[in-house]
């Protein structure tokens, strides 16, 4: 977040680097390849959109040429690696307050290089306002259009706010069927629309009371000028003093009329002889905030969803509070007030959408680049304005453009109800501690493991230590403001490391390490194999289990996987064994190596040599050690060049190699490529296999799927491990069966 000083009010974008302690560059990053733009501008503050092309390094493995070089095979990689440039798209936002227009138009002018248009899309009321000032800054003509996109690629957009709750933000899960709901847009007035649809939607009411209200009557009865020290007073009196209450008129009997004393029967009923200095400004947002919360309730609909955005909620907890209030005590707890990280910037995505039609955005799935995102803020009440920084800031978000859309895993039991992660480190505060703690004391090794993973680049250390300041600053956010980016877990903080070592040209760390235990693990597999078939069924299959596991623990071997089986459902999984086949085993794939080589394949060949067809899912890029889809690629044409068995249904089109879509050593079953998807549904899978501690116990311990599934993993985390009511290496085996 950069914190602004006095507004920018030059011609030049030098009034800008004045005005806010942030390098401008670093508020509108890559701005020399943005092609478009949109603008909402409001009474008070305005929300920049634009779409850039970034270029970044990419990790790519290609197979060797061995015309000629057959003997020398077994002493080489088994692949080589290089590093490539790529480009992909950003989306942009940022959010300012109307002072810096100016500044920021100049600033936007002088930076512009290769723009491939003249249109800037424009929304909101200053949109008319400001429609001058646009064209003469940046030769654009602006025009209008509306929303939609942050619920379909950002899973924690929405949360509920509770006042008493440590912390007091609940973030709900996306919705798949979010229709119809009610969206409430608090700016300088009131807009209410009905969604019913993605392209049908009406107005159904409104109201001239809103910010612009209680900005201009508390600038009128006050020396306070700014909307946030205004709510920051509010926040300190008590408006009893001077709203006459039910119990005022009716005393004990309110309680025969089925009334809350505590509800408002006269606004500004005791202010005669109230002190009329603080308490008043917590009067003026009450009962404000209680007009808007009615006329909110006028069109309800009987819809049980209602989103709430603008400039006048902007995370304030005296504004979530009284809205929850009023929405809850007079729809009886029937319907649920709604809050947005981003409401901010509905206007200007859904102008910008509009304008950028061409490229098709909806066609692709999005996601939300921490390491350029600047994430919610703190909402306590505590903080006065100057802590808070919200006056003068300058808001950030970005997302990427992902290869190909994302959608649910078709076998989700209730995709609705499906969370992926298994701790909630935003509610779990001993949990957070350590987890944060954890990724703190793994910084240094993570900056030697990127310095150590590219030799030859002469600046590899001066990017690496950029990266460490980036994401320890990120973890220190996340300790004050564990609910910045949506609901905080493993997953995500594990997330962000990886935004952040792309950010700064890493893009994966452990190539060289993955490349070295593949070709490894390769020159074992025929011993492991010819083991194998030596054993009987039943030992076999114990073996192969055993297998799994072991290359689980990647570098710690079979020695762990002696330790006790803290969830132990071999025994059923053996008797499903000895009936018949699976028609289609969908299999997420962990780690390169000795994982994929010695424990993935051979399992896999005995399912195939059942009747079994198998996907093998393998990560779209690279995180940690996870073995990628292009590197399954590789070591499957090697291990089908070692073993009929693979390269018959390889041929056969009965084992497909596909990627998920994530670059994540988690996995999030309502987030995979769409391909994959279909290819679940044409081949019929009923058994689904997911393997690694990222993917089966930091995520989907507890997901519920409508076919067999085998979750199996070794807890490498002591902490973790005593969490789960086990010890160091323990092993999950999960066999779940639906049921009937």
């Amino acid at each position: 977040m950069a914190e602004c000083g006095a507004s920018g009010s030059g011609s030049s974008g030098d009034s800008l680097d004045k005005s806010i302690t942030l390098p401008p560059d670093e508020i509108f990053r890559n701005l020399e390849n943005a092609k478009r733009f949109a603008i909402d501008i409001g009474g008070s503050l305005t929300k920049l959109a634009y779409y850039s092309t970034v270029q970044h390094k990419v990790a790519k493995v290609r197979s060797f040429d061995h015309s000629g070089k057959d003997t020398e095979r077994d002493h080489e990689p088994p692949y080589e690696i290089s590093v490539q440039e790529e480009i992909t798209a950003r989306l942009h936002f940022i959010k300012f307050e109307n002072t810096y227009i100016e500044a920021c138009l100049d600033f936007i002018k002088d930076h512009l290089v290769n723009t491939e248009t003249k249109v800037i899309q424009a929304t909101g009321g200053g949109a008319y306002k400001f429609k001058d000032l646009i064209e003469e800054k940046l030769r654009l003509n602006p025009w209008c259009s509306g929303w939609h996109f942050l619920f379909r690629n950002i899973p924690h957009e929405a949360f509920v706010y509770q006042k008493d709750s440590d912390p007091e933000f609940r973030f709900q899960t996306n919705h798949p069927h979010i229709f119809p709901y009610l969206l409430v847009n608090i700016g300088s007035g009131v807009s209410i629309v009905k969604v019913e649809t993605e392209d049908r939607f009406e107005w159904v009411g409104g109201s001239s009371i809103g910010g612009g209200t209680f900005w201009g009557l508390g600038a009128l009865l006050t020396k306070t000028k700014k909307f946030d020290e205004l709510l920051h007073l509010a926040s300190r009196g008590q408006h009893s003093n001077v709203d006459m209450l039910v119990r005022d008129v009716y005393g004990g009997a309110h309680q025969t009329l089925g009334l809350s004393g505590n509800l408002i029967a006269s606004s500004f009923g005791k202010s005669a002889t109230a002190d009329q200095d603080l308490p008043l400004f917590f009067l003026l947002a009450k009962s404000l905030l209680h007009m808007i919360s009615n006329d909110s309730l006028d069109a309800l609909h009987s819809l049980d969803r209602v989103y709430f955005g603008g400039f006048f909620i902007r995370g304030h907890p005296v504004t979530m509070r009284t809205i929850t209030y009023s929405i809850n005590f007079f729809s009886k707890g029937e319907v649920q007030a709604l809050f947005l990280r981003h409401e901010g910037y509905l206007g200007a995505i859904g102008a910008f959408l509009k304008g950028a039609e061409q490229d098709n955005p909806n066609q692709y799935s999005w996601g939300e680049n921490y390491a350029g995102s600047s994430g919610l803020m703190s909402t306590s009440p505590e903080l006065g304005p100057a802590q808070r920084a919200r006056s003068g800031t300058f808001d950030l978000l970005e997302m990427d453009r992902l290869e190909r859309p994302l959608v649910n895993l078709p076998l989700l039991l209730d995709p609705p109800s499906y969370v992926p992660d298994t701790v909630d480190l935003t509610d779990d505060a001993l949990a957070r501690k350590y987890w944060l703690t954890c990724f703190e004391e793994a910084l240094d090794g993570v900056v030697k493991r990127a310095v150590a993973s590219q030799p030859d680049s002469v600046d590899a250390a001066e990017r690496a230590e950029k990266f460490r300041q980036k994401y320890w600053n990120k973890l220190q956010t996340l300790r004050q403001q564990p609910f910045a980016y949506g609901t905080l877990t493993v997953r995500s903080l594990l997330d962000t490391r990886e935004h952040c070592l792309n950010e700064f040209n890493f893009p994966d760390p452990y190539s060289k390490v993955k490349q070295r235990e593949n070709g490894v693990a390769l020159r074992c597999f025929p011993g492991v194999v010819r083991s194998l078939d030596t054993l009987g069924w039943e030992e076999r299959q114990l073996a192969l289990v055993k297998g799994l596991l072991a290359g689980n623990v990647f570098d710690w071997g079979a020695k762990a996987v002696s330790e006790p089986w803290l969830v132990d459902s071999y025994s059923e999984w053996l008797q499903r064994l000895k009936g018949p086949p699976h028609k289609c085993a969908l299999i997420f794939a962990d780690n390169s190596g000795i994982d994929i080589i010695l424990g993935v394949f051979p399992f896999v060949r005995e399912l195939l040599l059942r009747g079994t067809e198998v996907i093998l899912a393998c990560n779209s890029g690279p995180a940690l050690n996870d073995v990628t889809h292009g590197e399954s690629l590789i070591v499957a044409e090697r291990i089908a060049g070692m073993d009929p068995v693979v390269h018959s249904a390889l041929r056969e089109e009965r084992l497909l190699l596909v990627q998920t879509g994530s670059s994540s050593p988690c996995l999030d079953l309502s987030r995979l490529d769409k391909g994959l998807a279909a290819l679940v549904r044409e081949r019929g899978a009923d058994l689904v296999v997911i393997e690694g501690m990222g993917r089966a116990v930091h995520t989907n311990y507890h997901a519920a799927l409508c076919c067999e599934s085998l979750k199996l993993a070794v807890i490498k985390n002591a902490w973790l491990a005593e969490r789960l009511g086990g010890r160091l290496f323990s092993v999950i085996f999960k066999y779940e069966v639906p049921a009937e």
